[in-house]
């Protein structure tokens, strides 16, 4: 998938999420969701392949196991930035919406290469 349409995936795939699961996590519009799909994206970018190099022996052990823990962490990270539009309940709700969010855009990038 090109770049922006990642970035509308996501942010639609955080309002879903967001509407199944309220107790656990709270987005307060499209734009918040945009915005905090943007961010996690430079997160992504910027932030986690320094965190997979300094993981990778923890992330050995576990056999990518720790993958889940990463993605978690670019998420609250993203909340922090974004601020109170954009919330967990818990890092546990956090590891959650990540493994949510990694199924959705495996699945879609699986599908986009069999259109190919």
């Amino acid at each position: 998938m090109r770049f922006w349409q990642k970035i509308i995936v996501n942010a639609l795939v955080f309002l879903a999420l967001a509407g199944f699961l309220q107790n656990m996590f709270y987005v307060e519009s499209i734009w918040v969701a945009l915005g905090a799909s943007l961010v996690l994206s430079v997160l992504n970018l910027a932030v986690k392949p320094i965190l997979f190099i300094l993981s990778f022996p923890i992330t050995l052990l576990t056999m990518g196991l720790f993958t889940i823990v990463i993605n978690a962490s670019m998420l609250s990270l993203t909340s922090a930035i974004i601020g109170s539009g954009f919330e967990f309940s818990s890092f546990g709700a956090a590891m959650l919406i990540a493994m949510l969010i990694s199924l959705v855009n495996l699945l879609l990038n699986t599908q986009i290469i069999k259109a190919k």
